[in-house]
């Protein structure tokens, strides 16, 4: 504790001299043990911890760049200070972003440039979100330590209604985590004991190409069209234990067109690539769930390859299923967009120019 006559001397200084700066005056105040508040300059953020601070900057400053590109600030990290250069809106947006990310830091997540840009397009879509609130809904952690979690509020509805309803549809375009997502709580809730099984389903429908007959058994038959779930499975899984789980039966390779007569009991079932559905496959799939399981739909409707004159399933589903409370319905838009940052322009480009919908007026398929 100061005492009295060199809290005097201090105070004579500051008056005598003055302060030009905010750090001179900030010393000042540790120096008296006086707290004052507002009194750092808005363009700057003081923090306590460096070590914290400096898994939000990353190496390098590798975690400031997407700040900089995404929100057109520029960010200097300096010790415990970051200062922010820009117009007054878009630093608002960056400072809050440094600040979610100290937080998330301080509760343990890992902090890395692409999570720094979908925190930038979060705030970027809608300025009143919580980054913190929606990053630290953790749903799983990989095989390699990372914590899987929503990166946009859809995704975070999405995981919430997963929870909530024992039946959803997430619908939207490439690359908004649908499939991935709907995987890693499926994981989750299998090691939790939530269910006893996964099963996977996919219809096997070509992309625009036709393969002819593919050699093998149905499971080595089927796996060309379920390789995006096995993917994502050994994403989080170690492979060795995928491959054990499929063995005995705890993992399931489920064909569209083998479901029909059974009920699916204690399961987390997973329909991908919904759109290529028909009516028929559809209601005989949604009709299998039995006690104690969930199912999870997903689908792009901009890419239905069915042909032309055939009713995707999915598209009627939503269409059907909306006025029942108890099934879950999540949009995706191409701001959900998680992949490389050229996939929403260029699903959005596609959309400008009307290629999708001109197509599905040519005859054939689509």
């Amino acid at each position: 504790m100061l005492g009295g006559s060199v809290v005097l001397q201090l105070w004579e200084i500051h008056f005598a001299v003055g302060y030009n700066s905010w750090r001179e005056k900030r010393s000042l105040r540790i120096a008296l043990g006086v707290c004052i508040e507002n009194q750092q300059p808005s363009n700057v953020l003081e923090f306590r911890e460096i070590e914290r601070l400096s898994a939000v900057v990353g190496e390098l400053n590798k975690n400031i760049h997407p700040i900089k590109q995404n929100l057109d600030v520029d960010v200097q990290a300096r010790g415990t200070t970051v200062i922010f250069t820009g117009n007054d809106d878009s630093v608002a947006l960056a400072k809050n972003v440094v600040e979610s990310l100290y937080k998330m830091a301080g509760a343990g997540l890992y902090i890395n440039p692409s999570l720094v840009s979908h925190a930038c397009r979060l705030l970027k879509n809608n300025p009143d979100a919580s980054i913190y609130e929606t990053f630290s809904d953790v749903v799983y952690t990989n095989r390699k330590g990372h914590s899987i979690f929503p990166r946009s509020e859809n995704q975070r509805e999405y995981i919430a209604s997963i929870r909530k309803c024992d039946v959803v549809f997430g619908v939207g375009p490439a690359g908004t985590g649908k499939t991935y997502l709907a995987m890693a709580m499926a994981i989750a809730a299998l090691m939790k004991g939530d269910v006893d099984r996964i099963i996977l389903c996919r219809p096997a429908v070509e992309a625009g190409e036709r393969l002819g007959y593919l050699p093998g058994n149905m499971v080595e038959k089927v796996d060309p069209y379920l390789r995006p779930l096995y993917d994502a499975m050994n994403d989080m899984v170690e492979p060795g234990r995928v491959e054990r789980m499929i063995e005995r039966g705890i993992i399931e390779v489920a064909p569209l067109a083998f479901m029909r007569g059974r009920t699916l009991a204690n399961a987390f079932v997973l329909l991908d690539e919904a759109q290529n559905t028909t009516s028929a496959q559809m209601k005989m799939f949604l009709t299998r769930i039995g006690v104690g399981s969930r199912a999870v739909i997903t689908g792009d409707t901009s890419q239905i390859d069915l042909p032309y004159n055939a009713t995707s399933g999915l598209v009627e589903a939503i269409e059907v299923l909306r006025s029942i409370d108890k099934i879950g319905f999540v949009e995706f838009q191409t701001t959900d967009v998680v992949r490389h940052g050229l996939v929403s322009a260029i699903i959005e480009a596609y959309e400008r120019a009307g290629v999708l919908n001109k197509e599905r007026t040519r005859g054939g398929r689509r």
